[in-house]
């Protein structure tokens, strides 16, 4: 399945923008790795990787500092099925009072982690139900603020 997948580091003058190569990434220190390097780049600013499968899911994973990467999943089952997805889901947990694996258009992880950055855990979780993965990503990369470093990569 085609997928976009791009970092977006917030530096101090502004946001730095990556595609990102997952298709070799074999384990979850791989993805992970990727984000530690691109946190290099920035004054400790949050590092965030956003990817997009075949319209049928998208993902955000940020890193702040040393801490363990954060990940929300707008379908965990969907994204389960896939090779990529199923990597990411590694790093994941249910949303809310959820156990076991998701239903099928359920999300997965944390719906917080972009609350600083415009998208409060409501619209992320509204965004996961009704929009296409790629305009979800769109409406997060505005509300952060690197929507012109978002679509400069789509282009």
């Amino acid at each position: 399945m085609p997928y976009f997948a791009a970092v977006f580091a917030q530096t101090d003058e502004g946001w730095m923008a990556a595609e990102a190569e997952l298709a070799e990434s074999e384990t979850t220190e791989d993805v992970t790795d990727l984000l530690r390097e691109a946190a290099l780049e920035t004054s400790g600013g949050p590092v965030l990787l956003l990817v997009e499968e075949n319209d049928a899911w998208f993902g955000v994973l940020r890193l702040d500092g040393e801490d363990d990467p954060r990940v929300f999943l707008s379908d965990g089952s969907a994204a389960h099925n896939s090779a990529l997805g199923g990597l990411l889901t590694e790093l994941t947990e249910p949303v809310g009072e959820h156990t076991g694996p998701a239903a099928d258009g359920d999300p997965l992880g944390d719906p917080a982690l972009l609350a600083d950055l415009g998208t409060d855990e409501t619209r992320l979780l509204r965004l996961s139900e009704r929009a296409i993965p790629t305009d979800a990503l769109t409406d997060i990369a505005e509300h952060a603020g690197f929507t012109e470093e978002l679509d400069s990569l789509r282009a």
